[in-house]
């Protein structure tokens, strides 16, 4: 529809100044910049969106503060798992966060294996809940994730699970999981929640995501990148994907 009002539009402005209708040209000129006014006020969430997913992209970062970032997250989940420590970790993209969740304590101090243990170590105060990460910090912890509305899951799929899906079916964060109950490391992301994976099944789906993403963006451009956001954010997917050899 939009792009035929723009077809509509090219149209009638190149008649326009075919022909030399001087009256409908000062008319259009009018038209246009309302029009104009009208697409920034009525699009305002998604350009603000847009600007928000540019300006965190890491044009600046190199891969190797990626993959640092990645590693992270890696050595955490593995730590976690061993010892059935539940954990629910956020990885913040373009879409805040802190926007969605119902609560959340600010801690803005660095990622680190040590950190992430401590919050989620049972009987600390802020052990509850889920943490959001940004680039290489901790911003908030204790945080409620909305949960998914999905009737179509299984009964014995867990809090944790629930609000990972809920998180990524309404941002593009990637949310990490580590079950209390048997150590098993899953990931969702748009809404996909795949589950009993390894360490290293984690990594290449995280640098898939993160650095080869990146890197393709910064290629194709701002337009193409733009363009290829969209393709992404409608394929409908299953809510459930299990390994075949999950970890215990």
């Amino acid at each position: 529809m939009v792009y035929g009002f723009i077809v509509l539009l090219l149209a009638l402005t190149i008649l326009v100044w075919v022909f030399k209708l001087k009256v409908l040209l000062v008319m259009l000129r009018y038209f246009v910049g309302f029009s104009a006014l009208a697409v920034l006020i009525i699009f305002q969430p998604e350009l603000r969106r847009i600007l928000a997913e540019l300006g965190n992209q890491p044009l600046f970062n190199t891969a190797r503060e990626q993959r640092e970032n990645i590693e992270v997250i890696i050595q955490t989940v593995e730590r976690l798992s061993e010892v059935r420590i539940g954990a629910l970790m956020a990885i913040e993209q373009s879409i805040h966060l802190q926007d969605v969740v119902e609560s959340g304590i600010a801690v803005d101090c660095e990622a680190t294996p040590e950190m992430l243990e401590t919050i989620f170590f049972p009987n600390n105060a802020i052990h509850d809940g889920g943490v959001i990460i940004k680039g290489d910090r901790i911003a908030y912890a204790a945080c409620i994730f909305p949960l998914t509305q999905r009737q179509d899951l299984h009964p014995s799929l867990g809090t944790r699970h629930r609000a990972a899906i809920g998180l990524s079916e309404e941002t593009d964060a990637v949310v990490v999981v580590v079950s209390e109950e048997t150590g098993a490391i899953s990931y969702c992301y748009k809404g996909q929640l795949v589950k009993g994976i390894n360490s290293e099944e984690l990594r290449a789906f995280l640098t898939s995501v993160f650095v080869n993403r990146g890197k393709s963006r910064n290629v194709m451009g701002v337009m193409g990148w733009i363009r290829s956001l969209a393709r992404e954010r409608v394929a409908p997917v299953a809510a459930v994907v299990t390994k075949i050899n999950p970890k215990t």
